[in-house]
């Protein structure tokens, strides 16, 4: 279970890592704890929300995952209260996890933050039966893992789990082009390159990996020494992109088989 602040977010952390899951034959959920309806210079609100929420489950079947929820939280707004933990605890317990992917709390954009708190604040609770009493507790917690970031302050990302994402980084790349409100409008205007995407479907998915390929091999690179502990010396050193995760200390205890049966992407 990936739980991301926005439609878009699981995608871009970790969505070689779903398709190779998926592929094993493993359950998949993506959730996006808020609707995205902020994220454009030029629309937003239901139509924003709704067109997010197409590129979304575009994304799902490219990756062959079993769902991409989104819940109808304001972009922007996203708060950590109990009324949020409830419904992060609900879902988590019925979904029931062996392993739940979320953003670090040290980030720079708020609704990523709330979103980890809420994760974290549910963590312990999905065991206790009084709190959201209608659903059935979890028996124990699942393993909770960060997504690679750079940020230092106050602590470094840390990768415990290094997974390389070489055999579907295409499809991958092919995940994030279903997002065009992000990818090609929106982002690019953030960044000042509206003017450099083409308006060709075909020539845009071209145009993509020039824009996110150098930071799926930043990770790669900064975290070689996990890809060669993974996959021995040879393959690892020849590896271009990964997905890193961090242990997160809340959750189940990450025992080396806990990770094993987490992380099944090990040839």
């Amino acid at each position: 279970m990936v739980i991301g602040a926005h439609p878009d977010d699981p995608d871009i952390c970790c969505g070689g890592s779903a398709i190779q899951w998926a592929a094993r034959g493993h359950v998949v959920k993506f959730l996006s704890v808020t609707n995205g309806d902020t994220g454009h210079h030029a629309i937003g609100g239901i139509e924003l929300a709704r067109r997010r929420y197409h590129e979304a489950q575009a994304s799902a079947r490219v990756a062959g995952i079993q769902e991409y929820q989104i819940l109808d939280n304001h972009c922007g707004e996203l708060e950590p209260t109990v009324a949020n933990r409830k419904v992060v605890i609900r879902l988590m317990r019925e979904f029931a996890p062996d392993l739940v992917i979320t953003h670090r709390p040290n980030d720079y954009h708020p609704d990523h933050r709330y979103t980890s708190q809420l994760v974290q604040d549910a963590s312990y609770i999905i065991t206790v039966p009084n709190m959201v009493s209608l659903t059935d507790i979890l028996k124990a917690p699942p393993l909770i893992c960060y997504v690679y970031d750079t940020f230092q302050r106050p602590y470094p990302f840390h990768p415990d789990v290094v997974v390389g994402t070489d055999t579907v980084i295409e499809k991958k790349l092919d995940m994030l082009d279903c997002h065009v409100s992000q990818m090609y409008e929106w982002l690019p205007f953030n960044r000042g390159v509206l003017d450099q995407v083409p308006s060709d479907p075909r020539e845009r998915r071209k145009w993509l990996p020039a824009q996110y390929m150098a930071r799926f091999e930043e990770v790669a690179a900064a975290c070689r020494a996990g890809l060669i502990q993974a996959y021995g010396g040879k393959r690892g050193e020849s590896m271009r992109t990964a997905e890193a995760y961090e242990f997160c200390e809340y959750g189940a205890r990450p025992t080396p088989e806990l990770v094993r049966r987490a992380f099944p992407l090990f040839d």
